[in-house]
């Protein structure tokens, strides 16, 4: 009997049972079945077809997806030096296998019959879908290459993958490694009672009186946003925006600056290996966007349609933080601060008077009872799941007559060893294998405030929204109906669309009617009371314009960089942020700020070249949302719309083509702009 759980694939993980040393011997035994089997796969006789060729190969690899997530996973949620050991040997080993299946001559050839064949024109539009992008990708994996470049290629491939795990390992551990312990409340002057707990909580389960304060998110964003004493503020905010860096007090061994040169120099390498000028080209040949030009010009109408409001919105901090906060020139650590004063101020509402309202509990019931109200679709609880944490639960979605259509994991809370941010990622695929159904898997992760004295957890309404922003992307991946997983859910789906269901998720947590059942005093269970809603309500264009720009410098930056020839090195990365910084933003940081040093979407992450995403994504999903206020926001046929043409059609056709399908025409900036207080240009239309 094999006794490695990893292995052990006829139900889900078994996170109890999995340990460091099963990872290399049940990723080495699935490669070699894999190599195995595809070797017997491509000598059979006779033409490939759907059945004998691309459906076997999907079952591998789903079986070696299937078997690596929970290592992928564990990673960054479970971290330690032995997984970590074990799961980057295996990086290099599956890096090896993925080039091998994109240059695999004989595998591409036999797509390229396929696709040439008779059968191809009896094949549904996803399945013709899916051959047509796989012989694409097999060129942007070298198979065209000569024998030399191939093998260059692969180490190419073989060092960024590498490199890209060592920049966010590098993160982790500087923020691991940073904390302050402060031994009397005095220090902590202005902070919440809620913050305060959290911070002893940290010190008792460090074995320390007092207060310890971390990198963390929950405990830089209360230091930030409520610290009355301006050195602590200026502590912590350095701390934080040297992570990784040259700069603070970290750790010069974590210094990412020598990984950021050789990951922009390798992929400015790769992409000309394959005939592109720049890596942002190479990017772009699997998105929406045709060029860096054209992305570069969006992001600057954009920037030119909030620049003016982002300079009154700071010089109305500037002069309240003069005027009332003694603060006569304003630097990086006091915009949190001054902008939270100033909240209070104007609309009379902090995110700590919203906190009673919003336990987690009673926000899972409200973001569940509006998905059934949306998509009739039921979240149910689920126990006696392994998890690799207590705090973890497991729920199903099921359809009204009780059916399972999916399941997924939901983990919330900051905690030591797991790796910052919040997302979304997939345990398995929806996939039909004759009459068995495999039904899709997520992991939902969030690094929101932790239960604290006892009391639940308490989210603020950004926490609220950061929930319902990857909700959006798992329902992507949960709701789908596509059997085939090359374009189930997220699969297949062009990477700057792939933000539009969760983008949309989060509309609705400014709507009335949902934040009444989503919220609900954690002592009285009454909800956010009319007059409070009516106060969040105002905040919701509360300097939109800095929020607008501050997205468009990252994106802006990162299209820069890897658009750039020859690759951008040194001191060019902060000159040309610097310079974005001089063409789009309002706020300058200071001189030692070192955020692309911690930038892991775009170093260690999917968004290189296409951080613009994020705000090209939000044209569509503000547009669709759009829809729903013409409609009626609960509207039944328009809920039932999304889901059947976005939801449940992944990637099966392009992102514009399901779109166009939904919303009956090309998406349009206006709703964007309007969604932001930015204005309704009424012919700004983003795509064709």
């Amino acid at each position: 009997m094999n006794t490695n759980p990893l292995l052990a694939l006829d139900d889900l993980p078994r996170f109890a049972h999995i340990q460091a040393e099963h990872v290399q011997t049940a990723i080495d035994q699935v490669l070699a079945d894999n190599r195995a089997e595809l070797k017997r796969l491509l000598d059979q006789p006779g033409p490939p077809s759907w059945a004998s060729l691309i459906h076997p190969l999907d079952l591998l690899e789903e079986r070696l997806s299937r078997v690596w997530s929970p290592v992928r996973h564990l990673n960054s949620v479970h971290n330690s030096p032995a997984l970590r050991e074990a799961y980057n040997a295996c990086l290099a080993k599956l890096t090896d296998y993925s080039t091998e299946l994109g240059q695999n001559r004989q595998l591409f050839e036999a797509y390229q019959a396929l696709s040439e064949g008779a059968e191809f024109a009896t094949l549904d539009a996803t399945q013709q879908k899916i051959i047509t992008d796989a012989l694409r990708d097999f060129r942007l994996s070298g198979v065209d290459l000569p024998e030399a470049q191939k093998q260059r290629y692969k180490a190419i491939a073989q060092q960024l993958s590498s490199l890209q795990s060592r920049f966010e390992e590098n993160i982790l551990d500087a923020t691991q490694a940073w904390r302050l312990h402060l031994k009397e409340v005095s220090a902590l002057t202005g902070l919440p009672p809620s913050a305060l707990a959290l911070l002893a909580q940290n010190a008792a389960q460090a074995e320390l009186a007092g207060f310890v304060l971390n990198l963390e998110f929950p405990s830089y964003y209360a230091v930030m946003t409520y610290a009355d004493d301006r050195q602590l503020r200026e502590q912590v905010y350095t701390a934080y925006v040297t992570r990784a860096s040259n700069q603070g007090p970290h750790d010069a061994a974590l210094d990412n600056s020598a990984l950021m040169d050789e990951i922009l120099r390798l992929r400015h390498e790769q992409a000309q290996l394959l005939g592109y000028p720049h890596y942002a080209a190479l990017s772009l040949a699997t998105k929406m966007a045709d060029n860096a030009e054209e992305v570069m010009r969006f992001l600057r109408d954009l920037a030119q349609a909030s620049k003016p409001h982002a300079q009154q919105e700071l010089a109305e901090l500037q002069r309240f933080a003069r005027e009332q906060l003694g603060i006569d020139s304003l630097a990086a650590w006091d915009i949190s601060y001054a902008s939270e004063k100033l909240r209070q101020q104007a609309y009379a509402l902090s995110q700590e008077d919203l906190k009673p309202y919003f336990p987690v509990d009673r926000v899972l019931d409200g973001l569940f009872a509006l998905l059934e109200r949306l998509y009739q679709v039921r979240v149910v609880s689920k126990d006696g799941v392994e998890t690799w944490h207590p705090e973890v639960r497991f729920y199903a979605i099921e359809d009204p007559d009780g059916t399972p259509r999916a399941y997924f994991y939901l983990d919330l809370y900051a905690r030591a060893h797991k790796r910052g941010g919040a997302w979304m990622d997939v345990c398995q695929n929806r996939l039909r294998d004759g009459a068995q159904l495999q039904l899709p898997v997520a992991y939902m992760t969030c690094n929101g405030t932790p239960p604290v004295d006892g009391k639940p957890a308490l989210f603020t309404h950004d926490e609220v929204i950061t929930l319902f922003h990857e909700f959006g992307h798992g329902l992507h991946h949960m709701l789908t109906r596509i059997d085939y997983p090359a374009a189930s859910g997220i699969n297949g789906v062009e990477w700057d669309a792939v933000e539009l269901p969760s983008q949309f998720m989060e509309n609705w947590c400014w709507q009335r009617e949902s934040l009444l059942r989503l919220s609900g005093h954690y002592e009285t269970g009454q909800p956010l009371p009319e007059e409070l809603f009516a106060r969040l309500l105002r905040t919701h264009h509360f300097q939109a314009g800095l929020q607008m720009l501050r997205q468009i410098e990252f994106a802006l930056f990162d299209m820069r960089i890897h658009a750039a020839d020859p690759a951008v090195q040194g001191a060019e990365i902060q000159a040309i942020l610097d310079a974005v910084r001089a063409e789009v933003a309002v706020l300058k940081p200071p001189a030692f700020n070192r955020f692309q040093h911690s930038f892991s979407h775009i170093f260690a992450g999917g968004y290189a070249a296409g951080y613009y995403s994020y705000k090209w994504a939000e044209v569509l999903s503000a547009d669709a949302f759009a829809r729903f206020e013409e409609e009626g926001l609960f509207n039944a046929r328009v809920g039932q719309d999304f889901l059947q043409k976005i939801l449940e059609r992944g990637g099966s056709q392009p992102a514009l083509a399901l779109f166009r399908d939904f919303r009956g025409r090309a998406p349009q900036i206006s709703a964007l702009l309007r969604h932001h207080g930015l204005g309704t240009p009424a012919e700004n239309v983003a795509s064709a």
